[in-house]
């Protein structure tokens, strides 16, 4: 038996999709405005970063939840992002701490979003 009702389906997996989009479009501007500004690369990786944290903005209205939790739970697809997009891009390595942190984000997120009555 499904957690929630199934005309609530859509709307889950429309959130995720859309948290998703929006999450590799604000780590990847960022990581754009980072390298520029932190690490002394061209100003194009800045004006690139910053035109993507644009699309960003645009992207996360886009969620089919209220404002609050939307970027509340959005927030936690963000985090793991991040750590995936420092291991694939900046040789960051996770620790057991980041993993442990990451799933309990991960359990808050399905607790916001799934757990709705």
């Amino acid at each position: 038996m499904s957690p929630f009702k199934p005309d609530e389906t859509p709307v889950v997996i429309r959130a995720f999709a859309v948290f998703l989009l929006a999450g590799m479009l604000e780590v990847g501007g960022g990581f754009g405005v980072w390298k520029w500004f932190r690490e002394g690369s061209s100003l194009g990786w800045g004006l690139l970063g910053m035109g993507v944290l644009a699309l960003y903005g645009i992207a996360a209205a886009l969620s089919p939840l209220e404002f609050g939790r939307a970027y509340a739970a959005y927030g936690g697809v963000f985090v793991v992002l991040s750590i995936a997009w420092g291991m694939a891009f900046d040789h960051f390595r996770p620790d057991v701490r980041d993993w442990t942190g990451a799933v309990l984000i991960l359990s808050g997120i399905v607790f916001m979003v799934w757990g709705r009555r």
